[in-house]
């Protein structure tokens, strides 16, 4: 005889609460230079020292919400909505609100997590499961942002587990926060909340678009040099009474207040009298669970296929082996932002042409009947099957834009080319019979970088150059594509003398080319015209193009030469990166420091764990070193 068995109920979380009490900075904010309490490694503390407060009053900053890690203990409380499942009444979805922030979904349907080269957001990307009356949470794919209000910083390589656990009125949320690249090990805080009687959640509406600091220029990012600000670091330590039998020293040894993973165990005291070195101290730590570089390199995947992934509009990102591509695909055929490497040509044509046929030539079922259907032509069932399930063949490649003469941009041109056509039918009023290939666009510094005089050997096939080339500010096609406008910026002096970046208008979409990428420090080539500042120039030239959804993120999504799918909030870290590791290489160049002494300096030593490399074509010393050559040809 069978038994019904009743499964507890997980507690309804569902509900207003209002924020009571954490461990610290309820009501107030950290000062700068406090790290009690977080596990920094040295360049965790290095990004923090060296960020200040007045970050905020940046354009790019002024509507971003609060960092994860804080949004349980930011202002006026958390609403907890649900959606259900229809027929079974299950939990889909949570929906977690906050004063400052964007709606936080938590997905509890089993989804998986979006692959590496998915856009990260502020709330990251939520799923959740009960264990007993416990909501465990996990959260990928969020942006950099800050460990605690005050300085302390996060990398975006960060991963973030809650536990919620409701007791009657009282919600107690634990968090770790496990950032592979500043803490050595992970950071975990609790929250406390209870019951909203009569209270509803305050909404603060994001406001300002104007320049807050910086006099006249709106690309100004402020940060301190490393070094320079030791006494902001150490002005909030808390001195004792002079006329104290111990004396007028700090009540917290700044060491320790400096942060450190040997910092948080009781086994510290031992250091605080000199009995025991920090160095030779050994606590019970635990460390990471991420394996960063795996992370980094996942947003970029070299496995020697092409992956595809939808962005907005029209257009679509292609990673070929590492090397991003971006399709507009239409009715009109395709306009393709680079080629690939050319190994991948073959892969690269066959994933077009499956985006092709899925996106525009897909046989579909009828959704009309009748003669008055929109758009009706004939008078016979119009919509007959879709005309017999057999619509139109996809039209092919119409358009190639090189951003740069990179060997990933330019290495597919040939047989990309070849296959397609940049001329409608009746274009040359039948003066020629057929046009063959798609025409190439690129600035004309790449047409100079692949060939060569005549008479002399060219550093690349004739296959692989562009057909049509702009020396201009710009470069429009001569036509709407697909519904919209597309424009090709140069940048100059940016990593070479011929990038571009492209403009995908009504699809609201920019393709980067190597100006911006999500997995290494950009490449410049100092010989062919590259410097550091044009890059930042060409990143900032992004960020005025292009436009937030809300809160900073979304809206004009950009597509890296390498990396992930990212918005104006991704391209104003990067550039804020560059724009401090400039200036730190700038000061010690005033300083008349050789190069072997700013490699010795480590300009860029808190940036180097998410872009850097010791192996490989493009190492951490060959960008400083080009960071370095650059500035000195500016003087």
């Amino acid at each position: 005889m069978w038994q019904l068995r009743v499964l507890p109920a997980a507690p309804d979380i569902a509900q207003e609460w209002r924020l009571d009490n954490n461990e610290r900075d309820t009501f107030g904010q950290a000062p700068l230079g406090d790290y009690t309490g977080i596990p920094f490694n040295e360049a965790g503390r290095r990004r923090s020292d060296t960020t200040p407060e007045s970050i905020w009053g940046t354009l790019e900053y002024q509507c971003r919400p609060h960092s994860a890690p804080h949004q349980w203990r930011g202002l006026g409380g958390a609403r907890i909505l649900k959606e259900q499942d229809p027929l079974t009444r299950e939990v889909s979805v949570y929906h977690v609100q906050f004063m400052r922030s964007l709606d936080r979904p938590i997905f509890m349907d089993g989804r998986p997590h979006p692959p590496a080269y998915a856009p990260h957001s502020w709330t990251g990307f939520s799923t959740g499961e009960w264990v007993g009356n416990t909501l465990q949470v996990t959260t990928t794919h969020l942006k950099d942002g800050f460990l605690r209000r005050g300085s302390p910083q996060t990398s975006d390589m960060y991963v973030m587990t809650e536990f919620l656990t409701r007791h009657d009125d009282i919600l107690t949320v634990v968090t770790v926060i496990d950032d592979p690249l500043y803490l050595d090990q992970p950071y975990i805080h609790s929250t406390t909340y209870t019951v909203a009687q009569r209270d509803s959640l305050t909404m603060e509406q994001c406001s300002g678009s104007f320049l807050e600091n910086g006099g006249t220029d709106r690309h100004w990012v402020p940060h301190f040099l490393p070094g320079t600000n030791s006494d902001a670091l150490e002005e909030w330590i808390t001195k004792g009474d002079p006329r104290s039998p111990v004396g007028p020293e700090n009540w917290v040894p700044l060491a320790a207040a400096r942060g450190g993973v040997k910092t948080l165990y009781p086994e510290y005291r031992a250091t605080v009298n000199g009995s025991v070195t920090v160095d030779s101290l050994t606590v019970p730590a635990s460390r990471s669970a991420i394996a960063a570089e795996e992370r980094i390199a996942a947003q970029s995947p070299r496995d020697g296929a092409v992956h595809v992934l939808p962005v907005q509009g029209n257009v679509y990102m292609l990673v070929a082996d590492g090397t991003n591509l971006t399709a507009s695909v239409g009715p009109e055929g395709v306009a393709l932002v680079n080629t690939g490497a050319a190994p991948m040509a073959d892969k690269i044509l066959a994933a077009l042409d499956r985006l092709t046929n899925t996106v525009v030539a897909l046989p579909t079922t009828n959704r009309c009947f009748g003669a008055t259907c929109p758009g009706v032509w004939g008078w016979s069932s119009p919509y007959m099957n879709t005309v017999i399930s057999s619509p139109a063949r996809p039209r092919s490649i119409r358009y190639i834009i090189n951003t740069s003469a990179a060997a990933e941009h330019i290495g597919g041109n040939e047989k990309l080319a070849a296959v397609g056509s940049g001329f409608r039918t009746g274009d040359l009023a039948g003066a020629v019979a057929e046009v063959e290939g798609a025409p190439v666009v690129a600035h004309e510094n790449v047409l100079n970088r692949l060939s060569a005089p005549a008479g002399r050997q060219a550093p690349a096939p004739s296959g692989l150059w562009p057909t049509v080339t702009y020396f201009d500010e710009f470069y429009k096609l001569p036509a709407y594509f697909n519904g919209e406008g597309v424009t090709v910026y140069h940048a100059p002096a940016a990593n070479t003398d011929g990038d571009s970046l492209v403009h995908f208008r009504r699809s609201e979409v920019i393709s980067a080319g190597n100006i911006f990428s999500t997995v290494s420090y950009p490449v410049i080539d100092v010989a062919h015209g590259g410097s550091v500042q044009g890059v930042i120039r060409g990143l900032n030239q992004i960020l005025d193009l292009a436009f937030a959804e809300y809160r900073s993120q979304g809206g004009t999504w950009v597509i890296p030469g390498r990396g992930r799918l990212s918005d104006t909030a991704d391209v104003a870290s990067y550039r804020n990166m560059l724009v401090m590791i400039r200036d730190r290489v700038q000061e010690l160049l005033d300083q008349g420091r050789t190069l072997a002494q700013v490699h010795a300096a480590r300009p860029s030593l808190d940036f180097d764990g998410r872009y850097g490399a010791t192996t490989g074509p493009w190492t951490t010393e060959r960008f400083i070193e080009a960071v370095y050559r650059s500035l000195q040809e500016k003087r």
